[in-house]
Order: C-alpha cells, then structure tokens, then sequence
C-alpha cells in the first residue's frame, strides 16, 4: 500500500514520536493539537532502560541529553531537612530512582516536535470533533471546520483522551484513580535547589523540590492520599483550594512552597490514575501512550510506553503493509508485558507512598527483581529498518 496518510491527536510526547517514526516509514502525517502552541515546562519525566534505546534510534541522543535537567540524585529527607537516604543518578546503570535522563515534558516535547516539524503536518489550536470510520479509511471533521480522510487515526492526546470518549466509550470505563492526587509547578529558587531533589514523606503525603534546568526556578511536588476525586481536571481554582487544605500543616517547607501557588505559570493537579483496556484499537482508529496505558506518574514509565509505544506501533503497522488488523495486534502483543508490568510499578509505589501507620510487610525480593527487569528492560526491538509504505 502506498500514500498512507494518517492523522494523530496530541502534540506532546507520543504524538510526535509516533509522528517521526510513521514518516521514517513512508507515511503522510498530520499532528492536530488543541492547545495554541507547545506547552513549555512541566514535570521532569525519565527515561530508562528500552527507552534510551529508541531515543538513540531516532538520532535524538545528543539533543536529548543537551536538554536534560542535570539532576545530580536525590535526598530523601527528614521535616527538619536533615538527609536520611541518598540517590544517585548514575545508580543502576542510570535506570535507578532518578533517571541519567531526566528532562522537562515541555522541554522533550519542544525536541521531538523540532526533529519532526519540517516532515509533518502540524496543526495548533484545532480538534476532532466528529469521525466515521468505513473498511477503508476514516473521515474526519475539524473543529476548526475542515473535513479529510485518512487512512489511520491515533489518538495520542493523554490520560482524558477525548478520542478514546469518541470511540471506544466513556473515561469511566478505562480510568481507574489509584486514591492519590498529585500536584506540581514551578516555584521561585528560594530554596537553594542547584543539581539535587529533595523529597519528605510522612503519613501518606509528600512534599519535594526539584531542579527545572536553571538556577532561578525549582519544580514544587506535592501529593496526597484521596480516596475519592471528583474536581473538574480544568477546574484550577477548585484544585488550589483542594491543596492548601490537604497539605496544610504538613511541615517541612511546604508551607513555603504553597505560598507560590497563586503567582506559578504552571500550576498541574490531577488524581493518580492508569488507563486498563482490553485492546487498543476500534477497527482503523487506536490509541497511543496515556491514552492508552497510562501506568501513571508514580510508575516513572510515562514517557517510556509513549516512546517505545511509538516505535513498535509504527514498525508494526508498516510491517503489516499497513492493514490496521494485523498492525495494531502485534502492536498490542509487543507491548502488552512492558505495559503490564510498569502499570504494577506504578500501584506499587502508590501503596509505599500512602502506607500509614505499622511497617508495610517485607517485599518478595525476587519477585521485585523480576518486576523491575520487566518494566525497564521492556520488550525486544525489531529493526523494521526498510519497511515502507
């Protein structure tokens, strides 16, 4: 098959890696985004194991890493800041606690977009508002008001995918919140933060302060347990006062970081979430990354599934000459393990973090290695080198 053209949803990081990996392998690709332009800055998101694989796959080493925020470790600390446990970067081989790459979503976003802006079709500030899909392609209708069909639709647009509502069925039936809210912005550099993150734990809350890639600002994190959460992911105003009353008294220097909230360009709260679907296609329409899979932030594996998601989908669909049956099962197989087992990661560390009161009971050490290997390691990487459309 040739002239396949394919639409993507969401422009942060799986949209355009899938995007540089569909034209690598011979596809026209649109990139359709609803915010006006890139989102800067965000969260420091990893990269390990499998994931640094692709990203040297893609050409993209040298540029990623120039962009990384140079984090030296991390301190586990007490409410009085005295260190209690020390974390180094280059432990693990760099796969450890924190990342040898480490990098602002934003700031990865703004490389992934740069490598891929003058291949593909970008399109700001627009959305799906209707599709119909037929044996042959789909059709889709613009927000903005355009009309096109396209070969292949993917929805790579995050945890509250509007495509997967259109599609495959209500966020209710896929989004399961693992009873903790996280939230993270930047905050003035009053802290002293330089190459280190500093983390305090207590009671089922968490507070930290980490570097954002220059000397002037820090990146503020706070969670919470909640068994429960109801507020309007757009609902900013509902989300500051849901913060100040968790965190209140907390200690450390929390209390210093919520005095920012009110003056941050970036303010993000959100339940701690995965995304569990049986399959993740309906006929010519899938879905990639959070969409998908999230295995949510506290697995440290967002931006690998997105990553490895992308060059797999890719390579599978091509392989499959492009017949969306075949391409998006072996996709799904490929995946189905690294996704699984970064999903567990995740309900793991949430069940640490918001453990109170006696000692949790001792791991099965064995079992933990074997978990570990399995969410870092990931699945094997065909080449697909000369797959075209």
């Amino acid at each position: 098959m040739s002239d396949i053209k394919v639409l993507v949803t969401g422009a942060s990081i799986a949209g355009p890696a899938l995007a540089h990996w569909l034209q690598r392998r011979g596809a026209t690709v649109t990139v359709v985004e609803q915010a006006p332009e890139l989102r800067p800055g965000g969260q420091a998101v990893d990269a390990r194991g499998v994931a640094k694989e692709v990203i040297r796959r893609m050409g993209l080493d040298a540029e990623v890493r120039a962009a990384c925020t140079d984090t030296a470790g991390a301190y586990s600390v007490d409410a009085d800041g005295n260190v209690l446990e020390t974390f180094r970067a280059e432990d693990d081989g760099g796969d450890g606690y924190i990342s040898e790459i480490e990098i602002l979503r934003g700031d990865l976003s703004q490389v992934l977009y740069d490598d891929t802006r003058d291949s593909v079709d970008y399109g700001f500030g627009d959305r799906i508002s209707e599709l119909t899909q037929d044996a042959d392609g789909v059709d889709v209708t613009f927000a903005s008001g355009g009309r096109r069909r396209f070969d292949l639709v993917i929805g790579a647009d995050g945890l509250h995918s509007p495509l997967r509502s259109m599609v495959f069925g209500r966020r209710e039936q896929f989004v399961r919140h693992l009873g903790l809210v996280l939230a993270f912005y930047t905050v003035p550099n009053e802290f002293g933060i330089d190459r280190w993150m500093y983390d305090y734990q207590a009671e089922g809350r968490w507070a930290g302060l980490r570097p954002a890639g220059d000397t002037d600002r820090a990146i503020a994190m706070l969670s919470f347990p909640s068994p429960a959460f109801d507020i309007d992911h757009r609902d900013i105003d509902a989300q500051k006062a849901l913060l100040r009353e968790e965190m209140a008294g907390f200690g450390w220097r929390t209390s210093e970081i919520l005095a920012h909230l009110d003056d941050t360009p970036d303010f993000y709260l959100d339940q701690v979430a995965q995304v569990v679907m049986d399959h993740w296609h309906v006929g010519r329409v899938g879905l990639l990354g959070d969409a998908a899979f999230c295995a949510s932030p506290m697995s440290g594996a967002g931006t690998g599934l997105a990553l490895v998601g992308a060059y797999l989908l890719a390579g599978e669909l091509a392989g499959a000459d492009w017949d969306p049956e075949i391409g998006f099962a072996g996709y799904r197989e490929r995946m189905r393990s690294y996704v699984e087992a970064n999903q567990e990661m995740g309900r793991l560390h949430v069940e640490m973090l918001t453990a109170t009161g006696s000692e949790p009971p001792e791991p099965d050490m064995d079992a933990l290695t074997a978990l570990i290997e399995r969410a870092v390691g990931g699945p094997e990487l065909p080449s697909y080198e000369g797959l075209r459309a």
